[in-house]
């Protein structure tokens, strides 16, 4: 459903930890198996009935196994500096910004205008 590049992401399971559900997550998208994920932001925006919906962000350099694609998509290894000239997920590159600087760790959309939303990064 995503329109171009996205990160592998999902849900967390009942009785698991945040760092749990991302070693899963990964495997079951990519076939590998990370090390020390760090949480290195969250992405949140208000959601109608008056909640929010959040996603933690986690990196790590640390993994073994070989990539393969699964029935979440197609997966494939590109150079960081090709990124943007890449068909991307609709906020892929402002929310690669958010986690990859150290004084940033929110991106959040405030709010839907007509144009779409509004974003900010804290």
């Amino acid at each position: 459903r995503w329109s171009g590049y996205a990160f592998p992401g999902g849900h967390v399971e009942n009785g698991e930890a945040f760092a749990e559900s991302v070693i899963r997550e990964i495997y079951e998208e990519t076939g590998l198996t990370i090390q020390n994920p760090q949480l290195v932001g969250i992405k949140n925006w208000p959601l109608d009935t008056g909640g929010r919906y959040i996603v933690f962000c986690y990196k790590t350099t640390e993994f073994t196994g070989n990539l393969q694609s699964s029935d979440e998509g197609e997966v494939s290894w590109v150079q960081k500096d090709q990124i943007p000239n890449l068909e991307l997920a609709y906020d892929m590159l402002p929310l690669m910004e958010m986690m990859e600087a150290p004084d940033k760790s929110e991106f959040f959309y405030r709010h839907r205008t007509e144009d779409g939303w509004e974003k900010e990064i804290f």
